[in-house]
């Protein structure tokens, strides 16, 4: 493979505007791995450090989490939106959210209460279904394919 077509992929894949869905989902990958960090950076001071029960610190952190995804996935993944009112587009993205965040919070429950996983493990397997739900319902809902 050249080097010239190497670039061509990394500015396909990471620079310029896509609609491809595997560029989006590689970009969302990242944005999501950011938001990540985040959410479980808050989870894990907010129980251990500021002694909130874990579900209240997975609710908060959940929605730092969400407000550094949509800023970034509005900035670099799904860039052409469905809807041209960015209000009505942060509330319909905030509705998936609010999804995301019953289901976050329903599955760190059952594994954490009712499997007896660690919250912190909990949230590593809770994190992974919660994307496919936010990457497939923005992408589907909001923003332009």
């Amino acid at each position: 493979m050249t080097l010239y077509k190497i670039k061509e992929i990394i500015n396909k894949v990471f620079i310029n505007e896509t609609s491809n869905w595997i560029a989006q989902l590689i970009r969302y990958v990242f944005v999501g791995g950011g938001a990540f960090c985040v959410d479980y950076g808050l989870l894990y001071l907010c129980t251990d450090f500021g002694h909130v029960h874990y579900l209240l610190s997975a609710t908060l952190s959940f929605i730092a989490g969400l407000i550094v995804n949509y800023v970034l996935s509005t900035k670099w993944i799904f860039t052409k939106s469905r809807i041209s009112n960015s209000l009505i587009e942060f509330v319909i993205y905030a509705i998936i959210g609010v999804v995301g965040l019953v289901l976050n919070d329903l599955l760190m429950y059952i594994f954490t209460d009712r499997l007896y996983i660690h919250y912190l493990i909990s949230k590593l397997i809770t994190a992974v279904i919660v994307m496919g739900w936010n990457f497939i319902g923005r992408r589907t809902i909001l923003f332009k394919s």
